[in-house]
């Protein structure tokens, strides 16, 4: 199943590079091409982008930049890390499958996030050709998040969905408010790790989509143009608006991920290269998965 799942992405992407070498979209074409849709019938977004984009997107991306890593250095130095005793019995979280789509993936959002800053404050880095290099990065780094975002979607699915149990995580914020170790009531994958894949794999999928809208500029589906019934220029800008702001949440929440996985919680990135987690762990904050292994008499 996984093998033919692979072939059917790998299909669609040599589908894709196929389409896109038979556009005219290279070079002076792009621009050519993009000046020849009026203004006549379309929505006028290009007000609005220009003013989400003097007046807020960057601004807001800042203080995402700034504030978040600062809340959590905070967090840090007041409240510290969790501790777990790493002597206990090895506890089975993640198969290969799932670790191998997770590091390609959290590698990808290593140069996506990046990347995407600076070509958001290209001015400050002076432009030019490093920018565009960041720009190409960022392209290549989409691929690769593109070939595992589905295989990731699946391969967790049917552990993300809501439960009661993450209600009452997020009542407590998962017990990071308090120093010390406390049974937390979660499953597999608590509420703030729910949150994370929903967003990085739907919210990501969108990203996929708005970014190759507007890398390939004139990229022309007449179905998509039906489907939405917006022009091709009215598709770039609303591409533009959805791809700043879904982006603002992933990247607001990859740095929580990044966080968590190695600061908050001493040791605990090493689950997802190994795919064991220490007992200790699993039985303070993965509280009802943990009684589900016991009463399997997996522990």
């Amino acid at each position: 199943m996984k093998k033919y799942l692979f072939l059917f992405i790998a299909s669609l992407f040599l589908a894709s590079a196929a389409f896109a070498a038979d556009s005219q979209i290279w070079d002076a074409m792009r621009v050519q091409n993009i000046l020849g849709y009026g203004q006549e019938g379309t929505l006028k977004l290009g007000q609005l982008f220009v003013m989400l984009q003097a007046n807020y997107f960057a601004q807001v991306y800042l203080a995402v930049l700034v504030g978040v890593p600062a809340v959590f250095v905070l967090h840090y130095l007041v409240l510290g890390p969790k501790i777990f005793s790493h002597d206990g019995k090895k506890i089975y979280a993640f198969s290969l499958y799932s670790r191998v789509v997770h590091q390609i993936a959290a590698i990808s959002f290593l140069v996506l996030v990046p990347t995407g800053f600076i070509m958001m404050f290209g001015s400050y880095f002076g432009g030019g050709s490093f920018v565009i290099m960041m720009k190409d990065l960022h392209g290549l780094a989409t691929i690769a998040f593109g070939i595992v975002i589905v295989p990731m979607f699946l391969v967790w699915l049917k552990d993300m969905f809501l439960h009661l149990d993450d209600i009452k995580w997020l009542m407590i914020l998962g017990g990071y408010m308090h120093k010390g170790k406390k049974v937390v009531p979660a499953g597999k994958f608590n509420a703030g790790q729910k949150t994370w894949y929903w967003m990085a794999t739907l919210g990501g999928m969108v990203m996929i989509l708005t970014g190759a809208a507007m890398y390939f500029l004139d990229f022309n589906i007449a179905m998509v143009n039906e489907i939405t019934g917006l022009s091709q220029i009215d598709l770039l800008r609303v591409s533009a608006i959805l791809h700043a702001v879904i982006g603002l949440g992933i990247t607001a929440l990859f740095f929580v991920h990044i966080y968590m996985a190695v600061f908050a919680i001493k040791g605990a990135i090493h689950s997802i290269i190994t795919g064991y987690k220490e007992e200790d762990e699993v039985k303070h904050l993965h509280s009802s998965w943990y009684k589900k292994l016991k009463k399997q008499g997996k522990i």
